[in-house]
C-alpha cells in the first residue's frame, strides 16, 4: 500500500525529519487536496532561488509524507515559513509540529527573530495551527470572496 494511502493502527507515527528535496516537496505537494494551484519545479526554484531557505522533509521510512518550506522573504530579520502540508492519513500524529520546531530552530541559529506566514480565512485548521503554535495575526489583506481573505502571522522567535 502506498504511503499516502496508508491507514494508521495506533495514535504513534513513527517518522524523520530532514533537509529534503524539491522533488519530495512534490510527491507531497501534489497529494495534498487543500493545494488547488499545483506548482512545478521551476516555480519552487524561482521563489527560492538567491535567498536564504530550509526544505524540510518528513519522512516515514524512506517515503515523504510532509513538508515544510521557509525562505528569506522580507530581508528584515524575519524568516517567511512559506508552504508545508503532511499527507492526509498522517495528520493529528505530530508531524506538522515537529516540523515547525526544527524550522523555528534552524531560523534561530541563523540569526533570525522572528518567523511569519500567510494564510488564507477558508484553511481554518492553518488559522488553528498558528494561533496554537504562539503566532499572532498582524495584517489581514481582504480578498472577495472573503474565505480568500490573506491572513499574516508572526511569530517571536527566543
Amino acid at each position: 500500500m502506498p504511503s499516502s494511502q496508508k491507514k494508521r493502527t495506533e495514535n504513534l507515527i513513527i517518522f524523520t525529519i530532514k533537509s529534503g528535496t524539491l522533488i519530495e516537496v512534490l510527491a507531497v505537494l501534489h497529494a495534498t487536496p487543500e493545494f488547488e494551484n499545483h506548482y512545478s519545479i521551476e516555480d519552487l526554484n524561482h521563489r527560492l532561488k538567491k535567498t536564504q531557505h530550509l526544505i524540510l522533509v518528513a519522512y516515514d521510512k524512506e517515503h515523504p509524507i510532509g513538508f515544510k518550506i521557509g525562505f528569506d522573504r522580507f530581508k528584515d530579520g524575519s524568516f517567511y515559513t512559506w508552504m508545508g502540508s503532511v499527507l492526509p492519513p498522517y495528520r493529528r500524529g505530530g508531524i506538522a509540529k515537529a516540523l515547525a520546531r526544527k524550522q523555528e530552530s534552524w531560523a534561530v541559529q541563523q540569526g533570525f527573530t522572528s518567523i511569519r506566514l500567510k494564510t488564507r480565512k477558508k484553511y481554518k485548521t492553518m488559522i488553528a495551527f498558528a494561533e496554537n503554535s504562539g503566532f499572532t495575526l498582524v495584517e489581514e489583506i481582504a480578498k472577495i470572496p472573503e474565505a480568500e481573505t490573506r491572513l499574516l502571522f508572526e511569530k517571536t522567535l527566543t
